[in-house]
């Protein structure tokens, strides 16, 4: 292989695999001389790669891990794979899978050469996942999610069409801050430029986003980060309960089945313990919560979840029969 710089991307592919490459090995798979692969691996240090030597007959080299994270060099059949799965944690709103995930799904399809993105979309089609726990069954194109990504990073404008939540349809001209997960759903925190203020988007309910070309200037959103606009904003659309409940559990049993976010059981005594927390999630998503920690419990507040609790289980009693 004459061309260096092609050369020297494949032998960095080949050290960014988890062994000791012997230096007669590399110069064998490259089709150059032993001397040359040492030559390049002084390359590879000058550009910043931690390459590392190993003693033996032959001498080995492996890339060790460094202060910064090196340019990945991935072939065909791993950035198919990388795709798929940040495509699949990202459109299904996984527990877990943040806006990091988005982004760097977003460079990554950017730069995938178009025989990978057709592999990528024909496994994204022909996979049906089993979610659980994603909400009201809404699931979102990745595609949106990588154009409102690369949008809100490169600070450019963005045009879509907007479903609010009695229905009706409009048309949005956003300058796009940041999304934002919350495990069940995506959300888009934005300026709307047509009603000159701060909104937030289900991003399940966009469609045919579209970056429009123009750059902006970003401006000072009115709170500390998009976290905590997008709670805010979703205090304010929506009633809070403060649950309490007794569950008949030792403590880490309901905290193993529950997410950090809805707080942390106290135990108090005979393997039970108590929950409290407070959410804006609705009384049907709370009692299914409660529901699949498998055990017996008491919820003593609120009411209203009291009172959806009952009316649920007598439901359930007359479908099974009692």
């Amino acid at each position: 292989m004459t061309d260096t710089p092609a050369r020297l991307l494949t032998l960095l592919s080949l050290l960014q695999t988890p062994r000791d490459w012997p230096g007669r090995e590399l110069a064998e798979r490259l089709g150059v001389t032993p001397r040359t692969i040492r030559r390049d691996i002084e390359r590879l240090r000058d550009l910043g790669y931690p390459v590392q030597a190993t003693m033996g007959a032959d001498g080995g080299y492996r890339l060790a891990a460094g202060a910064a994270m090196p340019p990945l060099v991935l072939d065909d059949e791993e950035a198919v794979a990388i795709a798929v799965g940040l495509r699949a944690g990202a459109g299904h709103a996984v527990d877990g899978i943040e806006e990091a995930s988005v982004r760097a799904l977003a460079k990554l399809e950017q730069v995938l050469p178009s025989r990978l993105r057709h592999r990528v979309a024909a496994l994204q089609a022909a996979t049906v996942p089993l979610v659980w726990g994603a909400g009201d069954g809404a699931t979102i194109d990745p595609r949106t999610l990588t154009v409102m990504a690369a949008a809100a990073t490169g600070h450019e404008r963005l045009r879509f069409g907007y479903r609010t939540g009695d229905g009706t349809e409009t048309k949005r001209l956003v300058e796009p801050h940041r999304l934002v997960s919350t495990g069940r759903r995506w959300y888009l925190v934005a300026y709307d430029i047509d009603r000159e203020d701060w909104r937030t988007f289900r991003v399940d309910r966009v469609s045919e986003p579209f970056a429009t070309g123009a750059r902006f200037t970003p401006r000072e959103l009115p709170a500390a980060d998009a976290a905590e606009f997008m709670s805010r904003s979703m205090s304010r659309s929506q009633p809070v309960y403060r649950v309490v409940a007794t569950l008949r559990a030792p403590a880490e049993f309901v905290a193993a089945r529950m997410p950090p976010s809805v707080g942390t059981p106290v135990p108090t005594g005979c393997g039970s313990c108590r929950l409290e927390f407070e959410t804006s999630d609705s009384l049907e998503w709370i009692a299914m919560r409660l529901a699949l920690i498998d055990c017996e419990f008491e919820v003593s507040e609120p009411q209203a979840l009291v009172d959806h609790l009952r009316e649920l289980g007598a439901r359930l009693g007359r479908a099974a029969g009692a």
